[in-house]
């Protein structure tokens, strides 16, 4: 079983190719896989197969450390273009991918990065069913707006940098996170502004608790400062670096960033028995 580990922004996930594989992904697997002492260690797996539909390079598929599967990723996403193109899948600088949130179609601009078109964003969605039109709420006390970006983004500002750098995300993040408003859980983000057109933004995913970068999430915290009135393209700092997102006055979103690889390997023959038997 080989495998390539990529990472973004200190957001790190396993890059498999279905058709390689010597068994399905089941979620007891990816959860082994991804542990940071009994497996290889990551954010997620990456599983990518040829596409069902003509006009795609391939499909792929986003698994969280937990099991559980995510419609997308932003960092995600960019690691996956990036591996097809490193290993041959197409030479193109431009072209599509299917995802479980639809198309996303990504422009090469060098050899570690792209801008990735995400779609239109959505303030209504079925993952905040009881929602008004402009998605906003109020959570565990604290006003926030949500966001659907091919996955459910829960925003809340933060005005004071020194409280949100202060923040303990593992204690605020899950009852935000798992509240009824949300059936399906969502992803939270916290965000202030440093400056026109900067924020600082910390994030807390479904399935994989507080991490250095997520793209869908810096996505959320954008499209909500530029709806309090910011300015865009907006540049998100996170504890992994910056991402950048240009948000249309449509709420179309185009994110940009890097993303390289880590290491490449096979899964030994111990590993591979105890994975077949689960």
């Amino acid at each position: 079983m080989h495998f390539e580990k990529w990472q973004a922004l200190g957001n790190d996930y396993l890059i498999v190719e279905r058709d390689k594989l010597p068994f399905p992904l089941t979620p007891v697997r990816v959860e082994r896989l991804c542990h940071r002492h009994l497996g290889l260690g990551s954010d997620g797996i990456l599983e990518l197969a040829p596409p069902d539909e003509p006009g795609f390079v391939a499909r792929l598929r986003i698994f969280n450390p937990d099991g559980s599967e995510a419609e997308l990723s932003g960092n995600g996403a960019r690691e996956a273009i990036m591996y097809l193109r490193r290993s041959g899948w197409t030479d193109r600088r431009q072209f599509s991918i299917q995802t479980v949130a639809g198309e996303i179609r990504p422009t090469i601009t060098s050899d570690t990065t792209c801008t990735v078109d995400m779609g239109r964003a959505r303030l209504a969605s079925a993952d905040y069913p009881d929602g008004p039109d402009d998605g906003r709420g109020e959570v565990e006390g604290r006003r926030f707006q949500h966001v659907q970006v091919g996955n459910p983004q829960c925003a809340i500002h933060e005005p004071d940098l020194d409280v949100l750098n202060a923040l303990d995300l593992a204690t605020v993040g899950p009852p935000i996170q798992n509240s009824p408003l949300f059936p399906n859980r969502t992803n939270v983000s916290f965000f202030c502004e440093l400056e026109p057109g900067v924020i600082r933004a910390r994030i807390y995913e479904r399935g994989v608790g507080e991490t250095m970068s997520s793209g869908t999430g810096a996505t959320g915290a954008a499209i909500a400062y530029v709806l309090r009135g910011g300015e865009s393209p907006v540049r998100v700092v996170l504890d992994g670096g910056e991402l950048t997102v240009d948000v249309s006055e449509a709420l179309h979103v185009d994110l940009s960033g890097w993303a390289v690889p880590v290491f490449a390997g096979d899964v030994t023959p111990e590993l591979l028995a105890e994975l077949e038997a689960m």
